[in-house]
């Protein structure tokens, strides 16, 4: 059953206007930052907010259709929903809270317990199934809500940050899990994330929201390639500029030039990986094309890595060593001399 919905609202400050199409088998990851509405949109199509305007349909069913006045409520759409704080009732056993599903839809007693017995058991976690929530790892937790959403048989199953209330340490071994269990299971998966190591090996595409409206859709590969915003570049550790180029003479929209390898002519985007960003005390020896002198604004030091945030007109960042920054002994507010070469430049079409 594919997903087809056009979803239109206002919520307080958030103006939300998306069109999403989903296959049967596909693992679609909504990435945005915070406040983009990213649940809200959830929410809209688990039936938990209905839409001011727009249609979403699963197949051959009407879901919310405002015009026509057709409403299906959450409760009686094939749909399930594990959310960020999994929701586990802490008064109820693991095989319990996997049942509960089951029961609110009409399944037997009986039958839902057996079920939910087969379910934490394709989980791995049988010897769990008279354990409270409270007494379960966070990765353990998740694997339980995941059952619970999977064994109502939904023909689409929603994931909203389902890794982000894990440890660091636990997360990667979790998100390995998360991916083999979603592969045995065929209807739509749509899964909610502002992080891109969940969308890279989770999702076979993913659809970027920012501001309630999709900026980027594509495999993560393509938008990494190429992103169209600042939050994207900085979500894949690059800079990014728009602007307008004649021959190879890019002109900054906020100010700032810089020479690059491709001509063109019109509108473009301009990326430039930090690494490739040097910085000097004094102009640069030789002739290189791209030099300029700016300030520091910030410093931000990770690791053996360092990230240098330089000031208008060019506002990029530049990536050093911790040896590198030692050597230019520079601290926010100085001025220094920025440096990239033609050839390190990526420009494409705005």
């Amino acid at each position: 059953m594919r997903l087809a919905a056009r979803v239109g609202l206002e919520l307080g400050s958030l103006k939300l206007d998306v069109e999403i199409e989903a296959e049967p088998g596909e693992v679609l990851a909504i990435l945005g930052p915070n406040g983009s509405g990213k649940t809200t949109l959830l929410r809209c199509l688990s039936g938990l907010q209905p839409i001011d305007r727009g249609r979403i349909t699963l197949g051959d069913r009407v879901f919310d259709d405002p015009e026509t006045g057709a409403f299906v409520p959450a409760e009686e759409r094939p749909v399930s929903v594990v959310f960020q704080d999994y929701l586990l009732f802490g008064h109820l056993s693991a095989l319990e809270n996997v049942a509960f599903g089951m029961r609110a839809r009409g399944v037997a007693r009986g039958t839902a317990r057996v079920r939910a017995r087969e379910w934490l058991e394709r989980m791995g976690l049988r010897e769990y199934a008279s354990t409270r929530p409270r007494e379960l790892s966070g990765g353990q937790q998740q694997r339980v809500a995941l059952a619970r959403a999977l064994a109502t048989d939904p023909h689409l199953l929603l994931l909203d940050e389902p890794l982000a209330a894990l440890d660091a340490s636990t997360r990667a071994s979790v998100r390995r899990d998360l991916r083999d269990h979603l592969a045995g299971f065929d209807g739509v998966r749509v899964l909610i994330t502002h992080d891109p190591l969940d969308a890279y090996a989770l999702a076979d595409r993913v659809a970027v929201l920012e501001a309630g409206q999709f900026t980027q859709t594509g495999t993560l590969a393509d938008v990494a390639a190429h992103p169209r915003s600042r939050y994207v570049a900085q979500l894949v550790g690059t800079n990014l500029l728009r602007g307008t180029v004649t021959g190879t003479a890019f002109a900054g929209a906020g100010g700032g030039s810089l020479t690059v390898e491709a001509e063109s002519d019109g509108p473009t985007y301009v990326a430039i990986p930090p690494q490739s960003i040097a910085l000097y005390n004094n102009p640069p020896a030789g002739s290189p094309r791209n030099v300029w002198r700016t300030t520091v604004v910030d410093i931000d030091a990770h690791f053996d890595r360092v990230r240098v945030t330089l000031a208008d007109p060019l506002p990029l960042t530049a990536e050093l060593t911790t040896a590198g920054l030692a050597a230019l002994d520079t601290r926010p507010g100085d001025s220094v001399w920025a440096s990239v070469k033609a050839t390190e430049i990526t420009t494409y079409p705005a």
